[in-house]
């Protein structure tokens, strides 16, 4: 096994900060569990140092008091302010490490005629909880054991220092052992939970966009659209698009230019409508109240818009035909522009159902294609496009 994949538990450096969000969620969730469980075990022996019990007397109060107002000074952050943990997630694993060991470290100075028990305990604790990567988790336990030894054969006889090297050494090996051990599966087990995100993902897209033109496909449209439908913020308008000539062109110029066709009416209603193709990755979390184009392939050559708009009508018809002369204006190998035929229909603000809207399009559709087709059609009125 080469260094750098022992630093990160085994795994490549770019699968572990693959996980980086998740390990930090997680460091910030023990970090909150540890600082509690340490705030409620100092209130205990502040009261067992007040009331003088079980051999705490009163000379601790000022110690348990300093580590009980700092733990909920600390729990006050890990509860206000949990994305700031998140960013300063070293700093905060560090502390409450530093915080903890200091603990035990200073317990056992107090008690100079016992071996150190509590400082071990917290020490396997903590090797257990947080991640990092194993060159902070070795130099910190370093460290630390070093304060700790130190500070024994400073305060306490030679025999219960010696005592307390033997387990200090035997138990900061464990400590990195577990260390090692339990993270590497804690790391795989993100792996595994990211990659089962991403096929997710990735199902998720292949099953709500079309393949071809990177817009909705048609059951994702009308189920986006029962929702937004539900709204009633803003002037709303439904657009079918169908292509004029769309069979010569397959017929005359082949079924690969088509698919080029269509591909280029989709790449234009994305770029007319300010669609973000990056959303497609990010469907779920889509914001439906914001107010934003909805825009999908009903197959073949027929496309559906879902608008929403502050100006009404006018507006409505002014981006169509932007949409059309841009159509109109595509030229490559022998196709001399893209004709399409639009059928426009205002949602009305009662209709929860895209149904009935979608009849009136239809219908705005047909007349569009019976006045000479490549124009708009908006309800009964005719709009004369670039023919």
């Amino acid at each position: 096994m080469n260094t750098r994949s022992f630093v990160y538990y085994g795994y490549s450096k770019e699968s572990y900060r693959e996980c980086t969000d998740l390990i930090r969620s997680t460091n910030r969730k023990h970090i909150a569990i540890l600082n509690t469980w340490f705030a409620i075990i100092n209130l205990i022996y502040l009261v067992f140092s007040y009331l003088n019990l079980f051999g705490v007397n009163e000379e601790k109060i000022p110690l348990y008091g300093v580590y009980f107002c700092t733990s909920l000074v600390f729990e006050v952050w890990l509860l206000f302010f949990p994305k700031k943990v998140e960013k300063h997630n070293y700093f905060a694993v560090l502390f409450i490490i530093a915080f903890l060991l200091s603990f035990g470290i200073i317990t056992s100075i107090a008690s100079p005629y016992m071996p150190a028990t509590f400082f071990l305990v917290l020490l396997v604790l903590t090797s257990l909880s947080f991640m990092g990567n194993m060159w902070i988790m070795i130099s910190f336990t370093i460290v630390s054991v070093s304060i700790f030894l130190l500070t024994s054969y400073q305060f306490k006889t030679f025999s219960i220092a010696y005592h307390d090297t033997y387990n200090g050494l035997v138990i900061s090996t464990l400590a990195i052992a577990l260390h090692y051990t339990f993270q590497r599966t804690r790391v795989s087990q993100f792996i595994l939970y990211k990659r089962d995100l991403q096929i997710q993902k990735e199902l998720e897209i292949k099953s709500s966009f079309d393949a071809l033109t990177g817009l909705l496909n048609r059951g994702r449209f009308f189920s986006i659209t029962d929702i937004i439908l539900r709204q009633k913020h803003t002037y709303k308008a439904l657009c079918l698009l169908d292509l004029d000539g769309f069979k010569q062109v397959n017929d005359n110029l082949g079924h690969q230019m088509g698919d080029k066709v269509i591909q280029t009416v989709g790449r234009t209603i994305i770029q007319t409508f300010n669609i973000p193709e990056a959303e497609k990755s990010n469907i779920s979390s889509w914001n439906l109240t914001a107010n934003f184009p909805v825009a999908g392939r009903l197959g073949g050559d027929e496309f559906i818009i879902l608008l929403h708009t502050q100006s009404g009508k006018k507006e409505v018809v002014e981006v169509l035909q932007k949409v059309l002369d841009s159509l109109n204006a595509v030229r490559f190998d022998r196709l001399e522009g893209i004709h399409a035929s639009f059928g426009v229909t205002e949602i009305l603000p009662a209709e929860t159902d895209i149904d009935n809207a979608y009849k009136r399009a239809d219908e705005a559709l047909y007349e569009s294609k019976r006045a000479g087709k490549n124009q708009i059609h908006f309800s009964t009125e005719t709009l004369p496009g670039d023919a």
